[in-house]
């Protein structure tokens, strides 16, 4: 929405000082506030900043309660839901039980390989994270949960692996405007910058999530009931058997009417509604008792769409103040008097750092900044398409987005510092890539 700054503002767009109230919030976090506390003071910031009535605040929170980041919200308050009902059902035992006995992941290891690969699957064939992983989080959870695998270690393996997903899936709205933009074929897209791009991110993520396992080893962990914590006591009855082999031929029908019919994320929230009514006719449910079960669930996660509505709030503010414009136009001005390594540079920072914006605005963004000085300074566009991949997947990783809060809600964690030391310590990784990239990628592709 557009947001009309007050006569009174000390801040007029664009600003490098409009970030001043994102920076509060993350300093906030990383001194152990509370999420909620920390975006409210980023925003009464903002609003003092920017010179806004209340009227005008009144109404940027409503345009927020409209959007899509707060859908994703309801989404996962959804999927908590469904798990409360899926507990209470023991579909979540039987799952649990088949996956570790009779698939094999019962170690550590082996559960969060098992979530990557499907996170990247699923999101990629749906062609959204948030969606893809909220579908998925129900059966996945529990599995992280019986091994004694952190909420933060499980919303940073979503994260990446969803964000994967949508690098690689071949009609994701990523990769079909970074072809469009770049006109490279899928399959150099894929070979000179999503591949190696995805993988190097992956190693990233997995030495940090490797270290936050350790710092909170026993000390965060998702609440089980004493027989799930005994995988060897669980017994599944007939009954229960039916509703696991219902529940799951439901989901593989609608992820793939999904994939075929192209749904979008709001898909998710009809994925939860139908999964949650085959349990319910398997089980023999009154309806009264399915939606008592799914409200408790439901309730345990509404601080999460307090966090949501509030950063999607915060993100417009900063937004509508230029403090990412005004990053971009600096780092933007110095790659016009620079060679090719310096534009790719350039515009994986600008990107990276400065821009938080729906994934193909970002990749326009970029595009139009940036893809001229490639041409005229001969950088390849197969290497220029790490630059859009850096663009619009750094960013989420280096400071709280939507993205972010998306994950962090859908595993249930609301420990930032220690998700976003992870994430930076992958995104250290990826930058050593880039930087090498950008050396040796036109020497082979020029």
């Amino acid at each position: 929405m557009e947001i009309e700054f007050g006569s009174w503002a000390i801040v007029h767009a664009p600003s490098l000082l409009a970030l001043i109230p994102l920076i509060v919030y993350i300093v906030m976090a990383f001194r152990g506030k509370n999420n909620v506390s920390g975006l409210i003071t980023g925003i009464a910031l903002a609003a003092i900043m920017f010179g806004l009535n209340l009227k005008q605040l009144a109404q940027i929170f409503q345009a927020a309660l409209g959007s899509t980041t707060v859908l994703i919200g309801i989404i996962i308050l959804a999927g908590a839901g469904l798990g409360v009902l899926m507990s209470e059902t023991r579909v979540t035992h039987t799952l649990v039980y088949w996956i570790i006995k009779k698939i094999g992941v019962n170690t550590q290891t082996k559960a969060k390989l098992a979530l990557v690969i499907v996170s990247i699957l699923i999101c990629g064939m749906l062609g959204t994270l948030g969606g893809g992983n909220a579908v998925i989080a129900p059966i996945m959870i529990p599995i992280m949960a019986s091994l004694g695998i952190a909420p933060t270690v499980v919303a940073v393996l979503f994260k990446t692996a969803g964000e994967v997903g949508l690098i690689l899936g071949p009609l994701t709205g990523v990769t079909l405007i970074t072809m469009e933009v770049t006109g490279l074929s899928y399959v150099q897209l894929l070979l000179y910058a999503a591949l190696p791009f995805s993988l190097v991110w992956l190693i990233g993520t997995w030495i940090g999530v490797n270290r936050t396992q350790k710092r909170l080893e026993g000390k965060e962990v998702y609440k089980l009931s004493d027989d799930i914590k005994s995988i060897d006591s669980i017994e599944i009855h007939p009954k229960e058997k039916r509703t696991a082999i219902a529940f799951l031929i439901s989901f593989v029908l609608l992820v793939v009417y999904g994939v075929i019919t192209k749904q979008g994320t709001n898909y998710a929230l009809i994925v939860m509604m139908i999964l949650a009514a085959v349990i319910a006719i398997f089980n023999r449910m009154d309806i009264d008792s399915v939606i008592a079960l799914m409200g408790k669930g439901m309730a345990s996660q509404f601080n999460m769409l307090l966090i949501f509505i509030t950063i999607e709030v915060l993100l417009n503010l900063v937004t509508a103040g230029g403090g990412f414009d005004a990053l971009a136009g600096l780092l933007g001005g110095l790659a016009k008097q620079a060679g090719p390594f310096a534009v790719y540079i350039i515009a994986s920072i600008v990107g990276g750092f400065g821009i938080e914006a729906a994934a193909v605005a970002e990749i326009k963004i970029i595009s139009d900044m940036f893809g001229g000085l490639a041409v005229e300074t001969g950088l390849p566009m197969a290497v220029f398409a790490t630059s859009i991949l850096a663009a619009t997947r750094i960013t989420g990783s280096i400071y709280p987005t939507t993205n972010f809060a998306g994950q962090m809600g859908t595993a249930q964690s609301e420990n930032t510092k220690e998700a976003l030391q992870a994430m930076w310590i992958s995104v250290a990784i990826v930058w050593a890539w880039i930087i090498i990239w950008g050396f040796i990628g036109p020497m082979i592709l020029g």
